[in-house]
């Protein structure tokens, strides 16, 4: 991983970022900022805990104060939760909620922006997210705009996307990793399934974190978005 100084993180759900906390966890050790901006508080969940301690009503504020305790394990200082509501980012504005991430990005001045690949990230939220990333960091002059690493989650990705152009060995870190999305309390069964790192398969898996470059169309991929 290259060293960066101020990395931007912006994803819909709490939870999401437990997909790459190792390799945050490992920019954060070499000394860079995060800022995480998290669309919404992941409201409409169906999962309310393992036995259910959690309902409709309470998830809510239940899941703000898990995704600030993950932030807190994996050593992330500015949160910032843009309330938008859960399952919604597909139908919000796209040029709006462009417009409010190109501020973001003005204010902070990121080396690196981490999100979802448009259209290979399985949840309208994921894709909805990204799409609108790629769109602010799109219209920046191509000098001045910050990296985009997307993760991909959908089915044959790389046979879609070609291999990862970054892939993380965070060995070094999935405790930690596994330890922040543990503050998941009400998703984590569906989160991980039950396993523990006593499992060296388990352990391996979590311990790999894949990115690929979003490349924007003048610099030879990447699909313009209308």
């Amino acid at each position: 991983m290259d060293r960066q100084r101020h990395i931007v993180v912006i994803l819909p759900h709490p939870d999401d970022e437990g997909i790459i906390a190792g390799t945050l966890a490992a920019h954060i050790q070499e000394g860079a900022a995060i800022t995480y901006a998290c669309l919404t508080l992941g409201e409409m969940g169906r999962n309310m805990g393992n036995p259910p301690f959690a309902n409709r009503a309470t998830l809510p504020l239940i899941r703000k104060g898990e995704l600030e305790e993950a932030c807190r394990r994996i050593g992330i200082r500015d949160l910032r939760m843009w309330g938008y509501h859960d399952k919604t980012i597909e139908f919000e504005d796209e040029e709006k909620l462009a417009d409010r991430i190109e501020a973001l990005l003005a204010e902070l001045e990121p080396e690196c922006v981490y999100t979802f690949y448009p259209g290979y990230s399985v949840h309208p939220d994921h894709d909805a997210t990204g799409a609108a990333v790629v769109r602010a960091v799109g219209r920046m002059p191509a000098d001045k705009r910050p990296r985009v690493l997307c993760i991909a989650i959908a089915a044959g990705r790389e046979k879609l996307l070609g291999p990862p152009d970054e892939l993380h060995d965070v060995s070094d870190y999935v405790e930690q990793k596994i330890y922040a999305i543990h503050a998941h309390e009400t998703q984590i069964r569906h989160l991980l399934g039950g396993g523990t790192l006593d499992d060296p398969s388990f352990r391996a898996r979590y311990s790999r974190e894949l990115f690929w470059t979003y490349l924007f169309p003048e610099e030879g991929e990447g699909a313009p978005l209308e």
